[in-house]
């Protein structure tokens, strides 16, 4: 199915939306920095009565800051391994695993990364791994030259080798030991959070995303939305889009969610 343009969004699709969930990197980012116009638009839709949460392949270290201080509900970070939010001032955090199992899990994960980053020249550990609490991150784009689909699908089949589930992002694969998912942290969030059952409430949603790792979400919400540049990843996906901006990251978020406010206004 190709993704239709972003123009397709109705007043209808958006006059009883609950709230806005998105990826980050590419998302509300591009070339590696944080679009500002990105930015207030999570602002904008707070202002707007919308629930806001971004739903990220990023470390625990990066949801802690992210839930304190952004303009959102709380933050999924990790491919759904954690969700930590604010609550009377306080900062709450929720794992899908023990801190037993994190740990061996983390030693196995360590082991593996010298393994990749031998066997696969040119990729490096991600420079954010020591703030992670459940997965490997493998950098094949952010602080290395890009590499090829076939290297890339190198460092996945290694994740594969072991056991481990992987999921290619528009800058890491991710390797982790558990079965969840970007869709399962969003569900745990809503629900502690909420008290909600997302099941129930899938329709009320947009989800925003650019990557392979975000093929959950884009399959379970009737309104998802990429960004141009995954565009790069439809190959990769047997559950694209539904929709899809004119502009990369940063600048297609902030295209959509001028439609989405003046849709709702209108």
């Amino acid at each position: 199915m190709t993704p239709l343009p972003i123009s397709s969004l109705t007043r209808e699709d958006v006059v009883d939306l609950k709230g806005v969930f998105c990826d980050i990197d590419d998302t509300l980012t591009w070339e590696g920095r944080l679009i500002p116009a990105a930015f207030q638009s999570l602002a904008d839709l707070q202002n707007d009565g919308l629930r806001v949460v971004p739903i990220t392949g990023r470390p625990a270290g990066w949801v802690d800051l992210i839930a304190r201080s952004w303009p959102v509900d709380g933050c999924v970070g990790e491919n759904g391994g954690l969700w930590f939010y604010m609550n009377q001032g306080k900062l709450i955090e929720r794992f899908v695993q023990s801190l037993e199992t994190r740990t061996k899990n983390r030693a196995l994960l360590d082991g593996l990364a010298d393994q990749i980053v031998r066997k696969v020249p040119g990729c490096a550990l991600a420079s954010d791994q020591p703030y992670r609490a459940l997965d490997l991150a493998i950098d094949f784009a952010e602080d290395v030259p890009l590499m090829s689909e076939a290297e890339i699908d190198q460092i996945v089949a290694a994740f594969d080798e072991i056991g481990a589930t992987s999921k290619v992002s528009s800058i890491h694969v991710n390797g982790w030991f558990g079965e969840f998912d970007k869709l399962a942290g969003c569900r745990g969030l809503v629900r502690d959070l909420w008290g909600e059952d997302l099941n129930e409430d899938r329709g009320n949603y947009l989800y925003f995303g650019d990557s392979a790792n975000d093929e959950p979400m884009f399959e379970f919400f009737a309104k998802s939305i990429g960004v141009a540049n995954v565009a790069t990843f439809l190959p990769r996906l047997k559950s694209p889009p539904k929709l899809i901006t004119k502009g990369n990251g940063g600048y297609g978020f902030q295209e959509a969610i001028e439609r989405v406010l003046e849709l709702r206004r209108g």
